[in-house]
């Protein structure tokens, strides 16, 4: 029986705020590397065109090869910057729906990726991470649980919670950081004998 309705609820980064000022400082950091990939392509074409002639000594090859390398630095290290920025003011956002919780990982508030669906049936048991049952579910897994949450310790009104998920290839373990309503979301949607106390 589905439950009515839609449930929402998401794990914000405990250090949200400040994140968010790096997120920042690193996107302005990549633009200013951006900027002076341009102005070396622009000034490449006098550097390697008229300025040679003036070098003595020094092959136009080398010169040109010398130019491009600078050039190719500069937008790797801007690259780095913009692409390591994605990685901080991460959230995750839950949503149940019709008996299954759709999971979506959201970068600095702004672009979302959706990265996985729960289906209550398939839900084989539930319950918190601090208790003994979490340390069995983990037993005879390959690999790591699948943290569903930027935090390392759970915000004020949440717990870390756990879903034993079977699909058809393997048997995985999900952590969620939440508070007692998406759990109770949950238990009534896979069962009441699934939740481990």
């Amino acid at each position: 029986m589905a439950r009515e309705g839609l449930y929402e609820e998401s794990a914000s980064s405990l250090k949200s705020v400040q994140e968010a000022k790096l997120n920042q400082f690193f996107k302005v950091v990549a633009i200013v590397f951006f900027v002076l990939v341009l102005v070396a392509g622009f000034l490449s074409f006098r550097v390697i065109g008229g300025a040679v002639d003036e070098m003595e000594g020094l092959p136009r090859f080398f010169v040109i090869v010398t130019w491009t390398l600078l050039i190719l630095a500069l937008l790797g290290v801007g690259l780095v910057f913009w692409f390591v920025r994605n990685r901080l003011n991460v959230s995750y956002d839950y949503a149940f729906v019709e008996d299954e919780l759709r999971v979506t990982k959201v970068y600095n508030g702004r672009r979302r990726k959706y990265l996985v669906t729960l289906q209550a049936d398939h839900m084989l048991r539930l319950g918190w991470c601090d208790r003994e049952s979490y340390q069995n579910a983990l037993r005879g897994l390959d690999g790591k649980p699948i943290r569903l949450t930027p935090n390392k310790t759970p915000a004020e009104g949440k717990t870390f919670v756990y879903i034993l998920y079977s699909d058809s290839i393997s048997k995985k373990v999900y952590v969620l950081e939440c508070r007692e309503a998406l759990l109770e979301h949950l238990v009534f949607a896979a069962g009441r004998n699934k939740l481990e106390k």
